[in-house]
């Protein structure tokens, strides 16, 4: 399944910048990064798929570029995709890689 590889290069130039190791893996028909084997974002399609802490993810869905992740029909709890509108600049994705990584720490 193709996924937004631009999208993906966005990500793989902001991972450069953190001082954590991030893995890269095929997942859910797209590309997923990890930190220490655990899912922080990655790429579904056209979307962004985010993982989030709970006490955070109804700020995000209160966005109007944000949904449940719901590939399966059903709501995964703690992901979330974001489009296109919701990433435009790099500050945008930047966030959501940040959500990302804080609830990969939270599992650790």
């Amino acid at each position: 399944m193709a996924f937004n590889e631009q999208l993906a290069n966005r990500i793989r130039e902001q991972l450069r910048f953190f001082p954590d190791d991030f893995t890269e893996k095929k997942m859910f028909g797209g590309v997923s990064f990890l930190h220490k084997g655990k899912m922080t974002v990655g790429v579904m399609k056209e979307n962004l798929m985010v993982r989030i802490v709970s006490d955070k993810i109804e700020v995000e869905l209160d966005k109007d570029s944000v949904r449940p992740m719901d590939f399966t029909k059903r709501p995964i709890k703690e992901f979330v995709y974001v489009s296109q509108d919701g990433v435009k600049t790099e500050t945008e994705l930047l966030h959501y890689i940040e959500l990302g990584l804080q609830h990969a720490k939270s599992k650790l």
